[in-house]
C-alpha cells in the first residue's frame, strides 16, 4: 500500500465562491472527518491529489499549515461530471493500526471453460476490513475453467493477511451465464418467408 505526502492548508471560506476561487489556484476544496473530532475545512494541491487518487485506497500522509500531520484515506471524491477535475473531496481520519472498512477491486485471470458462456461482475468491488496502513489495492480471482451456473463467493476470494470480509461469505461476486442464443429477426423471417413463396 503505497502512502503519499500532501500539503494541505485550512480554510475559512465557504460557499461556492469560496470553492470556485480555490480551483481556479488549482486546488481542491476538502474537508477531513472522523475519530469524533470536528470536521477540518482544507485546501488541497488538485495535481497531486489527482495523482494521489488513481491508486484505490490511498494512504494520504497530510502535512497541514505545516504544522500538523494527519493520516487520512479518501471517503468521497465529486468530480464535474463533464470536464472531469476534481471540485471536492471528504477525507477520513485514521490512526497506524486501526481497521477500516473500504471496498477493494476484484480481478480476474483465467478463460472460462468453451461455449461462449459470459462473466457477470456481480459485485465490481469487495467490502472489508483492513487496517488503514495496509488496504490492499486489489484481489485477483481465477475463473478458469467456470462454466454456465458458476459463481464465486465472498468466501472463495483468497484475502491478505490481515484483512477480513466486510460483507457474508455466501455474497455472490461472480457468476457465469450461458452465452444467449440470438433470436432471428424479423427482417430476416419475412425474407425466408418470401424466398420459399
Amino acid at each position: 500500500m503505497s502512502e503519499v505526502k500532501l500539503a494541505a492548508s485550512t480554510r475559512t471560506e465557504f460557499g461556492k465562491g469560496a470553492a470556485r476561487r480555490i480551483r481556479r489556484d488549482a486546488k481542491v476544496p476538502g474537508v477531513l472527518y472522523g475519530h469524533g473530532s470536528d470536521p477540518i475545512h482544507l485546501t488541497l494541491p488538485g495535481h497531486e491529489l489527482l495523482l494521489a487518487l488513481r491508486t484505490p485506497n490511498v494512504l494520504i500522509s497530510l502535512d497541514i499549515d505545516g504544522k500538523t500531520s494527519e493520516l487520512a484515506i479518501p471517503k468521497s471524491v465529486q468530480r464535474d461530471p463533464i470536464k472531469g477535475f476534481l471540485e471536492h473531496v471528504d477525507l477520513q481520519l485514521v490512526t497506524r493500526g486501526e481497521k477500516v472498512n473500504v471496498e477493494i477491486f476484484v480481478h480476474t485471470e483465467g478463460e472460462l471453460a468453451p461455449g461462449g458462456n459470459l462473466l457477470e461482475h456481480v459485485l465490481n468491488a469487495l467490502p472489508v476490513e483492513a487496517e488503514a496502513t495496509h488496504i490492499p489495492e486489489s484481489v485477483t480471482v481465477s475463473v478458469e475453467g467456470l462454466t454456465a451456473g458458476d459463481s464465486v463467493l465472498a468466501k472463495d476470494i483468497p484475502l491478505p493477511s490481515g484483512t477480513k470480509l466486510a460483507v457474508e461469505g455466501d455474497t455472490v461476486v461472480l457468476q457465469v451465464l450461458a452465452a444467449q442464443a440470438e433470436e432471428p429477426s424479423e427482417e430476416s423471417a419475412e425474407g425466408d418467408a418470401a424466398a420459399e413463396a
